[in-house]
């Protein structure tokens, strides 16, 4: 595939849909989307995954880290990992050529497909559903959704997953962001910048993926105001997905089945070992960053977070319509051919578990 992408940036790389750069002119990024064999040389005998250091791609971070993924895939596949703070970033290196699958949430992968007209990446698994909170500063005054005007909120990125969902629950409650002509405001900021503002009481409150909102509850004087998982049918929407670039996934599927089945048993392992889950991840936390989540943080955040292989896909087509109807999308979303879960149900079937349906 040679087609050029072009992803339009506004002083991060958003994707090129993100509701400002309709109406001025940035800079435009052109990156060429080779085969197999990108500028760093990497050949099909090596797999490079990217994911992000959060409880909701606990199978990436454990299963990477603890060996599971590199023993799976065999001596003859050198698995690479990387982690990211960002889907818009992530999604920019798996058009650059510089992973070949990700760990990464919906609207990322949305915007991916659509400014690449679907073109550079396929999902071909779930990984977690739920998982994200909205939190209120106890202090802040606000008791219900009329307590909403003129506040400061925040979300961990423009245009990410959490930021969609903050912004269309705002507008179906009536209010509207500043930059729109009312009198909310939402900024992006990194999960640990968003711990800071609260604790500096320069936010009111922000939508969060875990363990991010267990942690501003214990240390930052937060409440949970909203739960995400009753805003959709029987609490179930995707918050973590497996993609993977389309020529790799036609290139590779004999790697991409081992990472698939790897990817299958850690999530069985993970809904079934829940306590020693948490335990592992924070093992590996400890590794990639530095540091732990606090044990009763985390297992507050894990019962808010389902880990399936089941990529939930109308929720990703309800995402998709909300991030149009808030201004981040163009036009309509077409997802059509967004999904090739055909390896996933191969594995699925040789592990005598029920296929995910094609609907």
């Amino acid at each position: 595939m040679n087609a050029k992408i072009k992803l339009v940036i506004s002083g991060v790389i958003i994707a090129g849909v993100i509701a400002s750069s309709l109406f001025y002119s940035n800079p435009v990024l052109t990156i060429s989307n080779n085969n197999n064999t990108n500028s760093t040389g990497t050949s099909s005998n090596i797999l490079r995954i990217g994911y992000f250091p959060i409880f909701n791609h606990a199978q990436a971070v454990i299963g990477l880290g603890n060996g599971d993924f590199q023993k799976a895939l065999g001596a003859n596949i050198v698995v690479k990992a990387q982690n990211f703070d960002s889907g818009p970033s992530l999604v920019e290196a798996l058009f650059a050529n510089q992973i070949d699958v990700a760990y990464v949430g919906p609207n990322p992968t949305i915007n991916g497909y659509i400014v690449s007209d679907g073109k550079a990446l396929k999902i071909i698994s779930g990984a977690s559903s739920g998982g994200t909170v909205f939190v209120v500063r106890n202090d802040s005054g606000i008791q219900s959704i009329k307590d909403f005007a003129n506040r400061k909120f925040a979300s961990p990125q423009l245009g990410n997953t959490q930021d969609v969902a903050l912004r269309r629950y705002l507008l179906e409650n009536g209010y509207k962001t500043k930059e729109n002509g009312g009198n909310v405001q939402v900024i992006s900021a990194k999960n640990s910048d968003i711990f800071t503002l609260m604790l500096k009481k320069q936010i009111d409150g922000a939508w969060v993926p875990e363990p991010w909102g267990a942690k501003l509850v214990k240390e930052a004087n937060a409440r949970i105001f909203l739960d995400e998982r009753i805003l959709w049918p029987g609490g179930k929407f995707a918050t973590a997905l497996i993609i993977s670039r389309t020529d790799y996934l036609r290139d590779n599927q004999d790697i991409i089945m081992k990472l698939l089945a790897v990817h299958v048993d850690e999530t069985n392992w993970i809904i079934h070992h829940k306590a020693e889950a948490v335990q592992a991840f924070n093992t590996q936390l400890k590794k990639l960053i530095g540091h732990t989540i606090a044990n009763e943080e985390l297992q507050q955040a894990s019962s808010r977070i389902d880990f399936t292989y089941d990529p939930l896909k109308q929720s990703l087509f309800k995402s998709a319509n909300d991030a149009f109807e808030i201004g981040f999308l163009k036009k309509p979303p077409n997802l059509v051919g967004i999904y090739d879960l055909t390896l996933l149900n191969k594995v699925l079937n040789q592990k005598g578990l029920a296929r995910i349906s094609d609907g």
